[in-house]
């Protein structure tokens, strides 16, 4: 049994990784479910500390997901109607699959700048912001998952 649970613990922390690239599949929960479920086993025992730093760690980068591309919109110049557009193409492009959640954002910012008055080419600056602030949170929720398998590697050998 305890074999198993290890092999479902890796698993998670396989699918948790391919679900930070992956549209849908929230990845770095999968990931910190492995790492529960590699707890129940013997073999590992992660520190309550450990768990409840790793949980809050999840619930932070799984919010910073919705919020990085807005953030990248403001920070290549976006106004507030290329924040917004922004924000609402992320959960618009959650319908749309892998495409619209990286089109998504992207769309909605320029769309929003073009709404609220600006020229194209600095709407299209606000959507490659957005764009920049998707990878950005791939990068965090990649790093996020790396750390995890790296400590339930470290934990079990």
């Amino acid at each position: 049994m305890e074999i198993f649970l290890l092999i479902l613990a890796f698993l998670c922390m396989l699918i948790g990784i391919i679900g930070c690239i992956v549209p849908g599949l929230p990845g770095t929960p999968i990931a910190y479910a492995g790492l529960w479920i590699a707890q129940i086993t013997d073999r590992v025992d992660f520190s309550w500390q450990f768990m409840l730093i790793w949980g809050i760690v999840v619930v932070v980068v799984s919010a910073l997901d919705y919020v990085i591309p807005a953030w990248g919109t403001k920070r290549y110049g976006g106004t507030k109607w290329g924040v917004w557009g922004s924000t609402i193409g992320v959960f618009v492009g959650l319908f749309f699959g892998a495409v619209g959640v990286i089109v998504g954002p992207l769309a909605g910012a320029v769309l929003g700048e073009l709404l609220g008055g600006k020229e194209v080419v600095q709407a299209l600056k606000a959507g490659w912001g957005s764009f920049v602030g998707l990878l950005f949170g791939t990068i965090i929720k990649l790093v996020c998952c790396g750390l995890m398998t790296t400590a339930l590697i470290q934990a079990i050998w």
